[in-house]
């Protein structure tokens, strides 16, 4: 893992892999090459204080992605917005992968990676060293009652 330590404390960039779920089943199921599965490398803001995931308009028109809604959100400084919402982003990173929905930001250059994202791939956040952990580095854990 390649992390950048931002300005912020407890925020650091990491590579993650996107791709159209949709077209991860298609190719599954012999309607689509493989080769043809639309996926793009991209830059991602890990931030524990955020709650899902956030794209770039840009890396949303690459993957193909339809608007299946509007969600509203809350900046940092206590604003409020509407914003649209995509669905089916398969998401790999550090060899775990989900597949979530994400918040539309048209000006943004990179991902905005959110607690919802970490909970579900089980990553623990190191501030100190800028970089995600496994909880368990063989296996996702869920916890259960």
């Amino acid at each position: 893992m390649r992390a950048h330590q931002e300005n912020d404390v407890g925020r650091f960039t990491v590579e993650i892999d996107l791709a159209n779920y949709g077209d991860i089943v298609a190719a599954e199921r012999g309607f689509l090459d493989s080769s043809k599965i639309r996926r793009l490398k991209l830059q991602g803001l890990v931030d524990s204080g955020a709650t899902r995931l956030v794209l770039p308009q840009k890396a949303v028109t690459e993957l193909g992605l339809s608007i299946s809604g509007k969600v509203k959100v809350r900046y940092a400084d206590g604003s409020t917005s509407k914003k649209s919402q995509v669905e089916g982003v398969y998401v790999e990173l550090l060899g775990r992968h989900g597949t979530f929905t994400a918040t539309v930001e048209p000006k943004r250059e990179t991902a905005l990676i959110g607690a919802i994202v970490l909970e579900d791939l089980d990553f623990l956040v190191d501030c100190v060293k800028g970089r995600l952990v496994p909880r368990d580095p063989d296996f996702v854990v869920n916890e259960i009652e």
